[in-house]
């Protein structure tokens, strides 16, 4: 069956474990200095585990492979000395992929505040995105530097409504490691356009830098746009890229 499923990129992979532990299912192993899968039947493909390689060797793709066997992981859980229903100490639940409906009425919601949430997909940071998450699938990507939702009052109705969303900072966050990551999502994500939202401050301007870069290191041929937002709150200028 076809179905998302971890591949790990031998050549990145420097064997340093730190995937291991936050594979809830005990899908991974340290073989020869390198992670393996140890079994397809293991992995759930919802990229756990993405999140904690810091050489972004860990890949989920779409590919035929073994259905999911939680009888299976039940069974590996066991010889682990692990149980499937204790989170692991090392884990880390913010980067299980969650696709949702975000709510459309206007109406204020006591639990919610004044205006019901637009976000629609779970995680939001860039370094935690699988870069094969459904969410991407022919969606309006959304790239915000992580100040603007604070800036921008009306972020989730202006920007956020209907759009799958990537959060990074230029400025505090690895580039090169986000740059990678954008390549990949528009290479195997396949969005149907792309909007950079960015403060004014000259740094954040480097998420524009790398959007470009990575549209044009992947071959992405998909519409692409700036919204740079001021201090004040204000929207200052919209530019096509």
């Amino acid at each position: 069956m076809k179905r998302p499923i971890i591949r790990i990129d031998e050549d990145k992979c420097t064997g340093c474990g730190e995937c291991v532990p936050n594979c809830a299912e005990g899908a991974l192993e340290i073989r020869n200095g390198k992670a393996v899968l140890v079994k397809e039947a293991l992995c759930d493909g919802l990229a756990a585990c993405l999140g904690h390689c810091p050489e972004g060797a860990l890949i989920i793709e779409e590919r035929d492979a073994e259905p999911f066997d939680e009888e299976l992981v039940e069974k590996r859980l066991a010889q682990l000395g692990r149980k499937a229903a204790q989170p692991q100490p090392a884990g880390c639940p913010s980067a299980r992929v969650l696709q949702m409906r975000p709510a459309k009425a206007a109406a204020p919601d006591p639990q919610a505040g004044d205006h019901p949430s637009r976000l629609g997909q779970w995680p939001v940071q860039l370094g935690l995105l699988p870069p094969t998450a459904p969410f991407f699938r022919d969606a309006e990507l959304l790239i915000t530097a992580d100040c603007v939702p604070f800036a921008f009052a009306g972020f989730h109705d202006r920007f956020l409504a209907g759009r799958a969303i990537a959060v990074a900072c230029p400025k505090l966050d690895d580039p090169g490691a986000h740059f990678r990551k954008l390549i990949q999502i528009f290479e195997q994500g396949d969005p149907k356009s792309v909007t950079v939202v960015r403060m004014e401050v000259p740094c954040c301007g480097g998420l524009t830098g790398m959007v470009t870069q990575a549209l044009q290191e992947a071959g992405a041929q998909i519409p692409a746009r700036e919204v740079v937002i001021g201090r004040n709150g204000h929207i200052l200028s919209e530019r096509s890229l």
